[in-house]
């Protein structure tokens, strides 16, 4: 099909809840996707960072192959080995506990707030989250978001939800109340610009969560699956969280989401408490499985470790070049670059010389490259991204 009229049907039929981009894509290999008209791009942000060991990887094909031919979606009623090992598997790179298998990131937050709600009940309801944070689009989920333009038009948001700065104890302990359950943060904000919680500052949400007998939630859906160089970014601060949501990478591009909670209270969740039809499916968790397994027997951990070093001493090296670049921030292959301007212009102009990145909060560029990214491809993302700013000063002389 011509690419135009790919482009017409989308107007035509396609409910338009997403700022488009006039690309047709059409293939995809590792950080590489290709579009309808055969050009090429190189992808530092794969499918929302949902792609996080690249696209097409041959292990996840392989698997979702194999289990389509076997058995594709049965009833949570139901026993099946491939949830059972997936559930395995996680809690073994997590922490000691159970999880429960949806199908996003948003759906995971839910599960997580019902059960923090479920283990309060009926006293004690309030979480408090962070300014800036994201996590999803349902209307618990933008309750729980600390920015307000997602909740614009949605009104009434449901209650219980206050929101604080990131990085600053003494406005979150101020924030404590005899209603607070939990507190919920992602360990890197992701659409809120790339901002790494501060050791210190995660040591003393522990203690204050063990104080109060509060429950500490990390948003995973970003950070975890290996982008920070560890499984879970909570394992770079030494400390482990209560209840913790995944999703994005860990499928490998196959849509499945988890909320993994301590064994002391998981099981708060009973029969008739929280379901969803299609989570953990036997295909989904084929798919997670095989994501897993990459990157355990590739060594993408150490790849992310390496080749994310590398990536920052460039960006570094890049900011000492060109006055438009305000700070660097970010950890192993998750990467924020904050302008002293808008960065629309400079996504679009990498998109023009095939690079694919994004731009959030209007002048944060995240570059966030698949855990198999290799030196020589982030030589060449540089070099566009260093084009692309050496025009934008010209332009503006």
């Amino acid at each position: 099909m011509d690419h135009r009229k790919t482009i017409r049907l989308y107007y035509d039929h396609v409910i338009p809840c997403y700022a488009k981009t006039p690309l047709v894509l059409e293939k995809g290999k590792g950080s590489r996707v290709w579009d309808a008209q055969g050009n090429e791009y190189l992808d530092f942000f794969p499918g929302w960072a949902v792609s996080g060991i690249g696209h097409c990887h041959k292990r996840v094909t392989e698997a979702i192959k194999r289990q389509a031919e076997q058995l594709i979606h049965v009833s949570n009623n139901y026993y099946h080995e491939q949830q059972a090992l997936l559930a395995e598997t996680v809690i073994h790179h997590s922490f000691p506990g159970k999880v429960f298998f949806c199908n996003s990131g948003a759906e995971a937050n839910e599960a997580a707030f019902k059960l923090a709600r479920k283990l309060g009940n009926p006293s004690r309801h309030e979480i408090i989250a962070m300014d800036k944070s994201f996590h999803g689009r349902t209307l618990a989920a933008i309750a729980a978001t600390g920015q307000e333009k997602f909740r614009q038009g949605f009104e009434p948001i449901p209650q219980g939800f206050k929101h604080v700065p990131f990085n600053d104890f003494k406005a979150l302990e101020r924030a404590v109340t005899s209603k607070t359950i939990a507190i919920v943060m992602e360990p890197i904000q992701g659409e809120g610009g790339i901002h790494v919680a501060d050791q210190v500052y995660l040591s003393s949400v522990k203690r204050l969560c063990q104080d109060k007998k509060l429950f500490l939630i990390f948003d995973e859906v970003q950070t975890g699956m290996g982008r920070t160089g560890r499984m879970f970014a909570f394992k770079n601060y030494g400390l482990e969280p209560d209840i913790m949501t995944l999703a994005k990478s860990l499928g490998g591009g196959f849509p499945i989401g988890a909320m993994v909670a301590k064994k002391e209270i998981a099981d708060v969740l009973q029969p008739g408490t929280h379901a969803t039809t299609f989570g953990g499916s036997p295909l989904a968790c084929a798919a997670s499985l095989a994501v897993f397994e990459a990157i355990e027997k590739e060594k993408l951990l150490n790849n992310a470790v390496i080749v994310g070093s590398y990536l920052f001493k460039k960006l570094h090296d890049l900011s000492k070049k060109h006055s438009l670049i305000r700070e660097i921030r970010g950890v192993a292959l998750m990467a924020g670059i904050e302008l002293k301007m808008e960065g629309k212009g400079v996504y679009e102009e990498c998109l023009k010389r095939g690079l694919l990145i994004n731009c959030t909060q209007q002048n944060v560029l995240r570059i966030m490259p698949p855990l198999t990214v290799k030196e020589k491809e982030v030589d060449h993302a540089i070099g566009i991204l260093d084009e692309v700013l050496r025009d934008e000063v010209k332009g503006r002389e």
